[in-house]
C-alpha cells in the first residue's frame, strides 16, 4: 500500500506505528496508516490479518 520513499514500516514490524495516515476519522476514534494497520485514539491497533493489539498506553510517571 505504501508508496512514500522511504518505505513506511510493515504492519508486522515493531515500529508500524510511524506510517503515515492515509485516512484519519477523529470523530469516531480511529486512522488507517498506510500498511494497512487501523489505530485507535486509544492505542489499541487493528491489523490487516485481523489480529487485535491491546492499547498499550504509557503508565503515568509517579
Amino acid at each position: 500500500m505504501c508508496t512514500h520513499t522511504p518505505k513506511c514500516p510493515s504492519a508486522a514490524s515493531s515500529d508500524r506505528e510511524a506510517a503515515q495516515v492515509v485516512a484519519a476519522h477523529p470523530e469516531q476514534g480511529w486512522s488507517l496508516l498506510c500498511n494497512a494497520l487501523v489505530l485507535f485514539e486509544d492505542t489499541g491497533e487493528l491489523l490487516p490479518d485481523g489480529q487485535i493489539v491491546a492499547p498499550h498506553r504509557p503508565l503515568a510517571a509517579a
